[in-house]
């Protein structure tokens, strides 16, 4: 059989992985340019490269501006099993939109490059040094969408899925310490970090938790294998943040926690898991938790107008804006 018609993975409806290297995506592959929502939010966007030679890259949002008013800075990032998606694709622009338009923050939706061919933690060091980036953006040369209208003591970092484990990576490495990122020190030039909300967070274990069906788990170790050839299973710290030999939880840098779940998630249970071992780490922040019964993963995103959506909505944005 010709190689490029031979199948080496499979991630069933959304990637395939062909012996001769080549990459299909079955979704997230549509992508749209920034735009000037003035007439019905008020909403500005606009790309930018942050590192030239990886095409690390970002779309940054600037809500209605009011007077000499600085907003709350969150950096954002997608979900799509670390192997597909994109922060320019429509179902993230329209969405990272609405939560500019709730909360009246700059956001910056981070577009870092993707496994298979990047495999993890290239997604991870990609996103750290986005956060970076972002947070080094004042004085002379800096963006000003960023320098002009952020408010550097007001960083909330978030993500989806995927993007949520990047999140609490990018937020356990601003606190020194990160399986995916390695151990050190915090930024040298110190970000007060307010922060983090993980939505539905990519989180996985060996535990016997309980999980709807046999499918899902299926789904989980598929695109993990695909995003991570040389993880070690279901107990690679990266996957699993109650692993042995993970930091210690109560490292996590930042001031507040969000974790949002969903009911009906094949990860709810390791989730709550998180959640309840982050409570209990001695970590000085204040942690929170809310689960939407009766949805399933990113619910939120695929059916935005629904009202639990529309509430999850008004919380991540009254988070951010109790930041600081």
């Amino acid at each position: 059989m010709d190689p490029s018609q031979e199948l080496d993975q499979e991630v069933p409806e959304y990637l395939r992985i062909y012996k001769d290297g080549r990459v299909e995506r079955l979704k997230g592959n549509e992508r749209v340019p920034p735009s000037n929502d003035h007439h019905a939010t008020g909403v500005s966007s606009k790309d930018v490269l942050i590192n030239p030679a990886t095409g690390l890259s970002a779309c940054i949002y600037l809500p209605p501006l009011s007077g000499n008013h600085r907003s709350p800075l969150l950096v954002y990032f997608h979900g799509g099993g670390f192997c597909i998606e994109s922060a320019f694709s429509p179902l993230y622009h329209n969405y990272i939109n609405s939560l500019v338009t709730e909360s009246g923050a700059v956001a910056v939706s981070i577009e870092y490059r993707l496994a298979p061919e990047h495999p993890v933690p290239t997604s991870h060091h990609d996103c750290w040094e986005a956060f970076q980036w972002v947070v080094s953006q004042t004085g002379p040369g800096a963006e000003p969408w960023i320098a002009d209208h952020a408010d550097l003591g007001r960083v909330v970092v978030a993500g989806d899925s995927a993007g949520g484990n990047l999140a609490y990576h990018v937020a356990m490495r601003a606190g020194g310490a990160s399986a995916a990122l390695g151990s050190g020190q915090a930024l040298e030039d110190p970000v007060k970090l307010q922060g983090v909300i993980l939505v539905h967070p990519f989180f996985w274990s060996s535990a016997r938790l309980s999980c709807k069906t046999s499918e899902v788990v299926a789904l989980i170790h598929a695109f993990w294998k695909a995003a991570c050839p040389a993880n070690i299973g279901d107990d690679d710290p990266i996957l699993n943040p109650l692993a042995v030999g993970s930091p210690l939880l109560s490292r996590l840098g930042c001031q507040s926690a969000l974790v949002a779940i969903a009911g009906k998630d094949g990860m709810r249970d390791r989730d709550w898991w998180f959640y309840e071992a982050l409570t209990g780490s001695g970590w000085k922040g204040e942690a929170e938790v809310d689960e939407v019964e009766g949805e399933e993963h990113v619910f939120h995103l695929f059916n935005p107008e629904k009202e639990k959506a529309r509430l999850l909505l008004k919380l991540f944005a009254s988070f951010i804006n109790r930041a600081g």
